[in-house]
C-alpha cells in the first residue's frame, strides 16, 4: 500500500429525535462510499470483502465497528442493546452492540440516562410494568468532554440538546424500553419489553472510564478507552502534527473545528480510514478528532 487514506461519504439519517451521521460504517442499514482514490465509488462493506488486505483483514471477517454523529434534538428512547450471545441467538445472527459516547457538545446543565435503581429482577420488571419511570431511570450530568462506555444491559438514552460521537460494534439492535408514549407514522413507537427484560443487567453497576492526557509535538492525545471491541482516542490538533500508525486499519472522525490531513481539507464530520501498512498522517490546523482501532 501507498498512503492513499480512504475517505468516506457519511450516511444520514433524519430521526423523530434528531439526527444520526454514519461517519464510518459497512453496515446494509447504512452503508459508506469511497469518495475518491483508486476505490472511489465502491461501497465501504464491499471495500472490506474484495480487498480485506487493504485493512489488514482475514477474508470473511465482518466488518467490525461503526462510527455515528448523534445530534439529539429531543430526547432518544429508554433502550438497551443485547451482548454477542443473545444477538446471535435472538437476532440471526448479528452482532452484539457494545458501544461508547464521546460528548462533543451539550446545552447547559445538559444530562443522559445511564443505569436505573432497580434492586433486583423482579423490581425491575414491576418499574417497567407499572410505568413507574421517575424511580427507575438512572440520570446522570453531563458536559462536553466527558465519556461513557455503554456495555450491553445497561439502560441509557442520550436526552435532548446533547451532541455525540459513538464508537461501537457494527449492529444496529436497539431494544426500546419507554419511549415517553410517542407516535410515528400514525401509531406508537415499537417497544421490545420482553428483549428489554430478558437482557437488563440488574442491579445496574456502572463500567468506569479513566481518560489520559498526554502532550504530543503538535498536539493532545486523550486515551479514552481499550475493551475487548476497541480502542478509542481523540487527538486535538494545534498546528502542525505528525500521526504513526502501526497493525491494522483506523477509523478516522473530525468532530470539531478545520485542518487539512495529508493536504486535504477538513472539517467536523469528515472522516476516512488509515489503511493497514500507511505508517504515518500529517495533520495541520486547529481541529479535533476521533480515532478507533480494533
Amino acid at each position: 500500500m501507498d498512503n492513499e487514506l480512504i475517505w468516506l461519504e457519511p450516511v444520514y439519517k433524519e430521526m423523530i429525535w434528531g439526527s444520526e451521521t454514519w461517519t464510518v460504517s459497512a453496515h446494509p442499514h447504512g452503508d459508506c462510499a469511497v469518495t475518491r482514490g483508486r476505490f472511489k465509488g465502491m461501497k465501504l462493506s464491499e471495500l472490506w470483502q474484495q480487498h480485506p488486505e487493504v485493512f489488514g483483514a482475514k477474508e470473511g471477517e465482518p466488518f467490525p465497528l461503526l462510527v455515528k454523529i448523534i445530534d439529539a434534538r429531543e430526547d432518544l428512547s429508554i433502550q438497551v442493546h443485547p451482548d454477542d450471545a443473545y444477538a446471535k441467538e435472538h437476532e440471526n445472527g448479528s452482532l452484539g452492540k457494545t458501544e461508547c459516547w464521546y460528548i462533543v457538545d451539550c446545552k447547559e446543565n445538559a444530562s443522559i440516562v445511564i443505569g436505573h435503581h432497580a434492586r433486583d429482577k423482579q423490581e425491575l420488571e414491576e418499574m417497567i410494568r407499572e410505568g413507574r419511570w421517575a424511580d427507575f431511570i438512572r440520570e446522570v450530568p453531563v458536559k462536553k468532554g466527558d465519556f461513557f462506555q455503554i456495555e450491553p444491559g445497561c439502560l441509557h438514552a442520550i436526552k435532548g440538546g446533547t451532541q455525540i460521537l459513538e464508537t461501537q460494534q457494527n449492529s444496529d439492535i436497539t431494544y426500546r424500553v419507554y419511549d415517553y408514549d410517542r407516535w410515528s407514522d400514525g401509531k406508537p413507537r415499537e417497544l421490545q419489553l420482553q428483549q428489554s427484560l430478558d437482557v437488563l443487567k440488574v442491579p445496574f453497576s456502572e463500567t468506569p472510564v479513566q481518560p489520559e492526557t498526554e502532550y504530543l509535538a503538535g498536539a493532545e492525545k486523550t486515551h479514552l478507552i481499550t475493551c475487548s471491541y476497541y480502542q478509542v482516542d481523540k487527538y486535538q490538533v494545534k498546528g502542525s502534527f505528525r500521526q504513526s500508525f502501526s497493525g491494522g486499519f483506523t477509523n478516522v472522525t473530525v468532530i470539531e473545528g478545520t485542518g487539512f490531513v495529508n493536504g486535504e481539507p477538513v472539517a467536523m464530520g469528515s472522516a476516512f480510514i488509515v489503511p493497514a501498512g500507511v505508517a504515518e498522517c500529517e495533520f495541520s490546523g486547529e481541529f479535533s478528532y476521533i480515532t478507533s482501532v480494533v
